[in-house]
């Protein structure tokens, strides 16, 4: 993250990457593995060729180990994407995209690259959809009143990164409205 330290009140993306990788995803298993228990549930069974929907923890586990193939979701596309990347510089509020679909884009694109299509052109657009969304959240934060912000249909990596900033304002805001100057 570029804050200061001081300004780190909230989870790191490694850390969010680690919670959004409780999100099911679909795999093509290349083993055969009977249906097994987890703190967080069962899953399987996996049966080549049939898809299987798993934890991404999972479904990035076996594909390192060359057991899976991943299926990416399908917002990973280059024709979704695109899309909504006319929508985000067209209109002025926030389309609607997956809560997590930062971090999961990330791991996919890490871990699984070779089984996107035209994964390098879904950087590219991610890297420009990140651009626009935060152009318009630093919008919306010059907006600022002492009572809310409504940036409907962000993602939690964007909350994350406006989360310090906001905290604060907002305390400054708050104390402004109590404390009227004395005339």
């Amino acid at each position: 993250m570029a804050l200061p330290q001081s300004l780190r009140t909230s989870v790191t993306p490694l850390e969010l990457e680690l919670i959004a990788s409780e999100q099911l995803v679909e795999i093509v298993p290349l083993i055969t593995m009977e249906k097994t228990a987890f703190i967080s549930g069962a899953y399987g069974p996996l049966r080549p060729p049939a898809k299987c929907r798993i934890p991404l923890w999972m479904a990035t586990n076996l594909k390192l180990k060359k057991k899976c193939y991943i299926v990416p979701p399908e917002w990973l596309t280059v024709d979704f994407l695109q899309e909504r990347l006319a929508r985000e510089t067209s209109r002025p509020e926030f389309s609607k995209l997956p809560l997590r679909f930062a971090e999961i884009a990330k791991v996919i694109l890490d871990v699984a690259s070779d089984d996107v299509q035209n994964a390098d052109k879904i950087k590219s657009l991610l890297k420009d959809l990140r651009e626009a969304r935060q152009a318009k959240s630093r919008d919306g934060l010059q907006k600022l009143d002492h009572s809310e912000l409504s940036l409907p249909n962000l993602c939690s990596m964007e909350i994350n990164e406006i989360r310090p900033f906001f905290i604060q304002a907002m305390g400054i805001l708050t104390q402004l409205v109590r404390e009227p100057s004395a005339e």
